[in-house]
C-alpha cells in the first residue's frame, strides 16, 4: 500500500504509512498449543517451571505477568468494563495481574492449581528482575523470560517444534471463544475474551483466533 501510494504521488518518498506495531507483532506470530500439547509441555518441564506454564495456559498470561500474580483480596482489579459473561463457566480461585502498560486484571484459576500456587507463597515479597524490569513478587514461580526459554525447549523436546511460550495466550483465546460461542453470539464472546485478556479491543484479541 505504501509503494503503490507513493507512485500515485499521494505519498512523498520518504513518508511511511503509519503502523500499529504490536498489532502487527502479534498478527504475524498468531499461534497457539492444543491442550494435549501444553500437558506434553508442561510434563517436560521441572515442578517450577511447569507449574507455570499450567497457570499461563489456564489464565491467558504473559510471560512476566507470572511475576506480579497476587490475591485479589491483596490487590483489586483496575475499574474497567465488564460484561456480566466475563469468566462465565470457569470456576475457581481470583487473582489479579498487571499486564501492558500496568494495567491490572482479574484472572482465574482453578482450584487445584491456585493450591499449587500457594504451596509456593513467599514469607516475605521479594525483587526479581526481568528484561531490566524490576518486579515485587508474591510467588516462587518462574517467569519472564527465563520460564520462556524453559518453555521452548521443553516444547522442542516433547513435540519437536515450538511457537514460543506466548503460544499459551493464543490457546486461551481460543478455548474460551469455543466455550462462549455455544451460549452466546460470537460479537458478544469475542468482547468476553477480550476483557478477560485484558485488550478491551476485540479487534486486538481476534488475531488470536487465527
Amino acid at each position: 500500500a505504501q509503494v503503490m501510494l507513493q507512485q500515485n504521488g499521494k505519498l512523498e518518498p520518504e513518508d511511511k504509512l503509519a503502523m500499529v506495531s504490536s498489532e502487527k507483532t502479534e498478527a504475524l506470530n498468531s499461534r497457539s498449543y492444543t491442550p494435549e500439547q501444553v500437558s506434553m509441555i508442561a510434563d517436560a518441564q521441572n515442578e517450577r517451571n511447569s507449574l507455570s506454564t499450567e497457570i499461563a495456559h489456564a489464565a491467558g498470561l504473559r510471560a512476566h505477568e507470572l511475576n506480579t500474580l497476587q490475591r485479589i483480596e491483596e490487590r483489586s482489579a483496575d475499574n474497567r468494563p465488564a460484561l456480566d459473561s466475563k469468566f462465565q463457566g470457569r470456576e475457581g480461585v481470583k487473582y489479579t495481574v498487571a499486564g501492558k502498560g500496568g494495567l491490572v486484571r482479574e484472572v482465574v484459576l482453578p482450584s487445584a492449581l491456585a493450591e499449587r500456587l500457594e504451596d509456593r507463597r513467599l514469607d516475605t515479597s521479594k525483587q526479581v528482575t526481568d528484561r531490566g524490569i524490576n518486579y515485587q513478587t508474591k510467588y516462587d514461580v518462574a517467569a519472564g523470560k527465563n520460564w520462556s526459554n524453559s518453555f521452548s525447549r521443553a516444547a522442542t523436546r516433547s513435540l519437536g517444534w515450538s511457537e514460543g511460550a506466548h503460544g499459551v495466550r493464543h490457546s486461551y483465546a481460543q478455548q474460551r471463544m469455543g466455550e462462549l460461542k455455544v451460549d452466546m453470539p460470537y460479537e458478544k464472546a469475542l468482547e468476553t475474551v477480550s476483557q478477560e485478556m485484558g485488550h478491551f479491543r476485540s479487534k486486538i484479541t481476534e488475531v488470536y483466533l487465527r
